[in-house]
């Protein structure tokens, strides 16, 4: 196995020189990131910070190409434009001015465990404390109703009392879940929040989700994150989404079945599952595993 030193590179004209602490929030897209939660948080963060390149990693020996083409421009009778992919870590400072780490890119195809053992030497060489990862996912949960999440971590401490509605269930592998399980066994800090997306959402933007994540990191980092133009992107989002749904009679039916069904689960509190509506439909832990398996199926990279 090649060293993990060779998949990165330290920029040379980055302060490196006195240590800076801080969180690193990794948003690597993954196989399934419903509601484009990855994309929309890292763009606003980048966008409305003042980012500084500090290191980036050799995306050439970790993409598949022809899995996933990057975009190109034909002009006429020449090539003028390559969209390259990237996969870079940024430094930030929050509105208190505390420090911290943004990595953004595509998630890879090759060398995972390379790439984790790159990852953790780039925290050592920094001073990062902790990793916090958060996604998408598919659920049977309107839109017009608080955003849920399934919190995860290397230490139960991390995410207090937080609840999750699975049991225990096998689901395809994803980078950022491997790097907080390889952190956790070195005895290092990490978490993540999966954002529960309405499933007609699904291959949709979703901004309220994104928000819901930068909440959610902020309460479990006490980072002062800039949230403004975030909070006004989610409220043209769902307006575009209400106009959408108004004109589709069957889409109001589905929305106001999902909502009857929320609604009675946060009146009863002992339906463990918002996909029940009586408590002899409940399903168990293994079926809602299974049927959370058998939509991951239909799932391409492409989707």
């Amino acid at each position: 196995m090649h060293h993990p030193t060779d998949l990165y590179r330290l920029e040379s004209d980055a302060d490196l020189g006195t240590p800076r602490p801080g969180v690193l929030l990794v948003l690597l897209g993954g196989f399934i990131d419903a509601g484009q939660i990855q994309q929309i948080l890292g763009s606003h963060l980048l966008e409305t910070g003042d980012p500084e390149v500090v290191a980036s990693f050799d995306v050439d020996q970790l993409l598949d190409y022809r899995g996933r083409r990057p975009a190109m421009v034909f002009d006429t009778n020449r090539w003028v434009e390559y969209d390259d992919p990237a996969m870079v870590l940024h430094r930030l400072t929050d509105r208190d001015g505390q420090t911290y780490y943004v990595l953004t890119g595509p998630e890879p195809d090759y060398q995972w465990e390379r790439l984790v053992e790159a990852i953790r030497e780039v925290m050592a060489t920094l001073e990062i404390s902790m990793v916090v990862t958060t996604h998408g996912i598919p659920m049977g949960v309107p839109h017009t109703r608080p955003v849920g999440m399934t919190a995860h971590a290397t230490d139960e401490a991390l995410i207090g009392d937080a609840q999750s509605p699975f049991g225990r269930v096998q689901v395809p592998g994803a980078f950022g879940a491997l790097l907080e399980l390889r952190l956790g066994e070195a005895g290092q800090q990490a978490l993540g929040f999966a954002i529960h997306v309405p499933h007609y959402l699904a291959n949709a933007e979703w901004a309220e989700g994104a928000l819901a994540a930068l909440n959610a990191v902020v309460d479990a980092t006490g980072l002062n994150l800039p949230n403004d133009d975030l909070v006004t992107r989610a409220r043209v989002n769902q307006q575009a989404i209400a106009a959408e749904v108004d004109d589709s009679d069957e889409a109001r039916q589905v929305i106001t079945a999902l909502e009857q069904q929320y609604d009675a689960f946060v009146e009863g509190k002992q339906r463990p599952s918002l996909l029940a509506t009586e408590a002899s439909q409940i399903p168990s832990a293994d079926e809602l595993g299974a049927d959370f398996e058998d939509f991951l199926r239909t799932v391409s990279d492409d989707d």
